[in-house]
């Protein structure tokens, strides 16, 4: 089993996280990708994001139909706020050892892997998968994971992976960047404007018959 496992607010969801998440499940050969929508983001004021169980809607909503795309509520099933390692360790103690399990994640969220809960303990848990970003540095990937995590991260171009000591992988794939933003998509709605084209129609419809982000 090779699961991918993909977090996010999702607040919306739309189509950047969408077709990030195709072009992975091709390049790595994934078995199943997962969006796990977190419930309260340890980095983001809970008061002011949309109730999870209306975020965890609208991906479901927007992955409907999708022949290996799933949704996740296991950070919705816990107490407190969404701590990646907690879920990550949840994930490793329920699909064994010998499941493969690829974290996905953004360049920008990566650069900042310092200001998360017991972030060096995460890399011996799975492998990472970061993705590319507007406006970001790819070549601050090394420094960061040597610097930060641990100084024998070392990169090997023929498997395009820095490899973790515990034999983990972190992977850096270019994909296709649509400039697509939650916070554009709530603003927009806001004003009610269109936000057609920018995120499933399913999606779309579910946040208008809702009057989310008025």
């Amino acid at each position: 089993m090779r699961l991918g496992l993909f977090g996010g607010t999702f607040n919306p969801i739309h189509y950047g996280h969408l077709r990030a998440a195709e072009e992975i499940l091709e390049s790595l050969a994934l078995d199943r990708l997962l969006f796990i929508p977190a419930a309260q983001p340890p980095h983001k004021d809970s008061g002011a994001i949309t109730p999870f169980a209306t975020r965890l809607e609208m991906t479901r909503l927007a992955v409907e139909g999708h022949p290996v795309f799933e949704v996740s509520d296991i950070e919705g099933q816990r107490p407190g706020r969404s701590y990646s390692i907690e879920t990550l360790r949840q994930f490793r103690a329920g699909y064994g050892a010998a499941a493969e399990l690829f974290f996905i994640l953004g360049l920008d969220a990566i650069l900042e892997i310092n200001t998360w809960k017991d972030y060096r303990q995460l890399f011996t848990l799975c492998h990472f998968v970061v993705l590319d970003r507007p406006g970001s540095a790819p070549d601050q990937l090394a420094t960061v994971l040597q610097q930060e995590v641990h100084p024998q991260f070392r990169y090997q171009a023929s498997q395009e992976a820095f490899w973790h000591p515990s034999g983990y992988q972190v992977f850096f794939r270019r994909i296709t960047l649509l400039e697509i933003s939650s916070t554009r998509i709530r603003q927009l709605a806001g004003q009610g404007q269109s936000i057609r084209y920018l995120l499933p129609e399913t999606v779309r419809r579910y946040i208008l018959i809702n009057k989310l982000y008025q």
